[in-house]
């Protein structure tokens, strides 16, 4: 592997002794990682009948060590969303901000989607989580893999943090800033970020880093966690990045985390003014575990005021717009999805309680998407279909993982069904994958046509 000379330069000033034991680390395969969604259901479940090799990662709970060359991202559970493909240090992130069922949490730089998916897991659909990208393209990714996990809590925003921080000040109680980096962390898996490193970039990666970081605080409220995270080595985008904050904001803490086996902490001696207790920020090396770079900090807010008013947002309180929602419910349902309403374009949202007003912000997706209102009906969406369970619904059709008719499912075409008329959840192995809908024992197949396998898949 081809590494910047200047950054084997650099980390061989920085690390000394150590520095042969970390670059024989590129010599090595990286390791890959899948984290169970609990929100489809439970480890245990999912191990009965997982066909994959799997190893536990220390540091997660839901997470495992998987062999490369079994393909989960090809199996069916993938699309059921019963796991996420994630780097296995990038795991122990959202470990660290840790929230709670009910609380109000922002991801700040959140594509794709690894670190949200890990936060809304802990939030077991309570609460509101705000899932933020600057980048339109990668906030349509992040989007989806939040629909394919089956979260109902989460609002898909594609925005500055300037922005988002006019609009929510000192409002949640947990925040992650994911930074974006240099990405040496990632040299071992990704050429790009080889190719594109550099010492200035670095730099320029810092200062950015400081802003996003001011932003973030603003809106954290008094007594709340930010977490600040990169998959650097960089001391400049790291140490001293909380330094400098922490030196300018004496109303913020770095707090003591636990620090896993093989995770090292922060270094004083590689910052010029280091802010206390920075050795409690952590890193992970990967020549001490398997996994990838990556630096963490968490920062505690100190008590203090909060704003009294706030604008929430505007939601459908005319009843009667909603009849045909009802109705398929009624006929289709064990459960009818309630919450504030609201109508964006023709599309049906149930709202985060909590949530602020939006106006005048880049949406992708305002909370748990529905459906869709048609004339004189309503279809239900494919996000409905992938955070329902069987015992939700009235009929379901449950499919083998190693079945013909579930790739043949995943490829778009109609299935054969008995039954009475009307939606069905589809399955595999329990675990809801899309809709269909029966007719003349014929199952329709509304599996989105851009999310379809193709070839021999």
């Amino acid at each position: 592997m081809e590494l910047p000379i200047d950054f084997q330069v650099k980390m061989q000033e920085l690390l000394k002794d150590e520095y042969e034991a970390f670059i024989k680390s590129y010599e090595e395969s990286k390791k890959q990682g899948l984290r169970v969604n609990p929100l489809k259901g439970s480890v245990d479940e999912f191990l009965e009948i997982s066909p994959f090799q799997l190893e536990k990662i220390p540091w997660v709970q839901e997470g495992f060590f998987y062999n490369e060359e079994e393909r989960p991202g090809k199996h069916p559970f993938h699309e059921a969303g019963v796991y996420y493909i994630q780097e296995p240090s990038a795991m122990a992130v959202g470990e660290m901000v840790d929230p709670k069922p009910g609380e109000k949490v922002l991801d700040l730089c959140a594509a794709p989607g690894g670190k949200t998916t890990h936060l809304a897991a802990r939030m077991a659909q309570q609460g509101f989580l705000l899932a933020n990208e600057i980048h339109p393209s990668r906030a349509r990714i992040l989007s989806q893999n939040i629909e394919r996990l089956g979260i109902r809590n989460a609002v898909v925003t594609n925005e500055t943090p300037k922005r988002l921080a006019n609009r929510f000040p000192s409002f949640f109680d947990r925040i992650l800033v994911d930074a974006p980096c240099s990405g040496e962390g990632m040299f071992r898996k990704d050429p790009e970020a080889r190719a594109e490193w550099s010492l200035e970039n670095v730099v320029n990666c810092s200062l950015r880093q400081i802003d996003i970081l001011n932003d973030a605080a603003s809106m954290l409220r008094p007594g709340g966690r930010l977490v600040y995270s990169t998959c650097t080595f960089s001391p400049e985008e790291n140490e001293e990045v909380i330094s400098q904050f922490i030196n300018k904001n004496p109303h913020f803490d770095i707090e003591h985390v636990h620090a896993y086996e093989g995770f090292d902490h922060g270094r004083m001696a590689w910052v010029n003014e280091p802010a206390k207790h920075l050795d409690e920020t952590l890193r992970l090396w990967p020549h001490h575990i398997q996994g990838e770079g990556h630096y963490i900090a968490v920062l505690r807010k100190k008590e203090g005021a909060e704003p009294s008013k706030r604008q929430y947002a505007e939601t459908l309180t005319d009843q009667k717009k909603l009849k045909d929602y009802f109705q398929f419910a009624q006929e289709n349902l064990h459960i009818t999805p309630q919450g504030p309403f609201l109508l964006f374009g023709d599309h049906l949202y149930v709202v985060p309680e909590e949530m602020l007003s939006l106006k005048n912000l880049k949406v992708l997706r305002p909370g748990w998407h529905l459906g869709t209102m048609k004339k004189n009906r309503f279809e239900p969406s494919h996000a409905l279909a992938l955070s329902l369970k069987r015992e939700e619904v009235k009929h379901y059709l449950s499919l083998n993982q190693d079945s013909r008719e579930v790739r043949a499912y995943l490829r778009g075409e109609a299935l054969q069904g008995a039954g009475p008329k009307g939606w069905y959840l589809i399955e595999v192995e329990g675990y809801a994958i899309g809709w269909g809908k029966l007719a003349d024992g014929t199952l329709k197949n509304h599996f989105p046509k851009g999310l379809r396998w193709t070839g021999r898949e």
